[in-house]
């Protein structure tokens, strides 16, 4: 297990790293699209909540741009 650990390691590989290279190897990169749900509801994935910072009970001002919707963050 030394020898293979080696060998990882002299790749550049760390398989028991907890740091911040290996939460970015999760999940998938937001693409900034969304589609409306059959119910009409707009749902915003996690990935977007996570980079913006939200937390529960944030609240939103909606703005229609001419090709956008705009989210604006109340204070």
């Amino acid at each position: 297990m030394a020898f293979l650990n080696a060998v990882l390691a002299a790749k550049g590989m760390d398989l028991d790293a907890k740091g911040e290279s290996n939460e970015q190897l999760r999940g998938h990169n937001p693409s900034y699209r969304i589609s409306v749900q059959t119910d009409g509801k707009l749902l915003l994935g996690s990935a977007y909540t996570k980079k913006m910072n939200l937390q529960p009970g944030d609240e939103f001002e909606i703005s229609l741009g001419r090709k956008h919707i705009h989210l604006s963050k109340v204070a």
